[in-house]
């Protein structure tokens, strides 16, 4: 079926000055992406998964200017000892960057790759994003694998000493940028990946992970600073039996981010946590979006998002569990929650349940309201100051999403981010 008109210009438009990289063993791949993004079109608000968040700024042909955010406070993760892969406007800087080797672990950049025509990351590059394609189409995450030029293959043997930290910094208040990751975590390996930094003024990333059999894959994600950024975000992921896998995102800033987690749970008493916590003041728009599947006995998955809005903010929730035919004794969990904190922010929810196994426990629950006003009270009866009072409450509520992280030290550092935003925006 043909593309609508308004479609096929837009993405004609965008496509009109981008220059596929010299693809080596990810030739075949990235031209099929450029293929389906040709058949699906860009994104525009009458798709189903596009009508609560407009994505005009993401398809332009020119990124629009973000400016810099000069901030005293250190980069977060500072104080971890770590191994640094540093990326400037979406290109790989090596004098930034440690010299990446560790233990465990090999890692290669995606322009590297394309030089050889054999690499263990051409089994895996596109195919990860192609196959979550459905039911749902994900335009954006294949522009990203037909365009991308930058970013790493990380394979995952053992269980490296210290985590892998992907590090985004913005010098360029015009810089468009695309990085597209690759992870492959094998049996018994298991691997905390860190990232930070707001990357550009426009920013495309797709990651890809596979997860063998009893394979664990923590990630925190830090997304803030540089306010007048745009961000689409795309991580897709399979897992294999007894396999692991924990994701954590936090969310400050940020005039327009969207993030896309594609899950799939294809081994036995394999689980996977999903979580995120956003706080957003005035032109923020923040939109989760999570598809779960099920496709094995045993299972589990959480999704736990919460969203503090205030000043116009808007925050958007799209979450789906999909339980397939014989993946019984699934245990699926999601909830949803925005604290508003006026009458002018909105937050927009879309849960839904798709089961076809009798044998499963599934929920989900999507709430919005207001400061507790007797919780406040108790709290300023105890002399407490109102700002003081709304801070302590709201970081209670993001409690529930915070504590999906299991490394306590990185939970202390979220809070510790969460309470500087919190202080400066009171």
């Amino acid at each position: 079926m043909a593309l609508p008109e308004v479609k096929q210009t837009a993405t004609e438009a965008r496509l009109a000055n981008m220059v596929m990289p010299d693809a080596g063993c990810t030739r075949a791949a990235r031209e099929d992406a450029l293929a389906r993004v040709l058949e699906m079109g860009l994104p525009s608000r009458r798709d189903e998964y596009w009508k609560y968040t407009r994505p005009d700024t993401l398809v332009s042909p020119e990124a629009p200017h973000a400016a810099l955010f000069n901030a005293d406070e250190p980069m977060l993760f500072d104080e971890f000892d770590r191994l640094k892969i540093v990326f400037v406007d979406g290109v790989f800087s090596p004098e930034h960057s440690d010299d990446l080797v560790l233990e465990g672990v090999s890692i290669d950049r995606i322009e590297d790759i394309c030089c050889k025509d054999i690499h263990w990351a051409k089994e895996l590059y596109g195919v990860l994003e192609s196959h979550g394609q459905t039911p749902v189409q994900r335009p954006l995450a294949a522009l990203n694998t037909a365009f991308a030029a930058d970013g790493v293959a990380i394979h995952v043997t053992g269980k490296p000493s210290k985590p892998i930290s992907l590090i985004y910094k913005h010098r360029s208040e015009s810089s468009d940028a695309m990085l597209h990751h690759i992870v492959r975590v094998e049996s018994g390996a298991e691997v905390t990946i860190l990232e930070n930094g707001p990357a550009a003024s426009r920013f495309n990333k797709c990651i890809e992970i596979d997860i063998a059999d009893g394979g664990v894959l923590h990630h925190v994600r830090a997304q803030g600073r540089d306010h007048e950024r745009r961000a689409a975000t795309h991580m897709f992921t399979r897992l294999g039996q007894d396999s692991v896998y924990k994701s954590f995102t936090l969310t400050v800033n940020g005039v327009l981010t969207r993030n896309e987690q594609v899950v799939e749970l294809t081994g036995d008493d394999a689980v996977a946590h999903v979580a995120g916590a956003c706080v957003g003041d005035g032109d923020f728009h923040h939109d989760d979006t999570v598809f779960v599947t099920h496709d094995a006995v045993n299972c589990e998955s959480r999704q736990v998002f919460k969203k503090v809005l205030r000043n116009g903010a808007t925050g958007v929730f799209q979450g789906k569990i999909l339980v397939k035919e014989g993946a019984q004794k699934t245990d699926g969990y999601q909830i949803s929650q925005s604290l508003l904190l006026d009458e002018d922010s909105q937050f927009l929810a879309k849960p839904e349940l798709e089961i076809y196994a009798d044998d499963v426990i599934c929920s989900h629950g999507s709430t919005s309201g207001a400061i507790d006003e007797t919780a406040l009270f108790y709290l300023r009866s105890r002399g407490i100051l109102t700002k003081d009072a709304t801070n302590l409450l709201t970081l209670a509520f993001l409690a529930e999403a915070v504590d999906e992280i299991e490394d306590a030290a990185l939970a202390e550092a979220m809070v510790a981010r969460l309470e500087g935003w919190l202080s400066r925006h009171s």
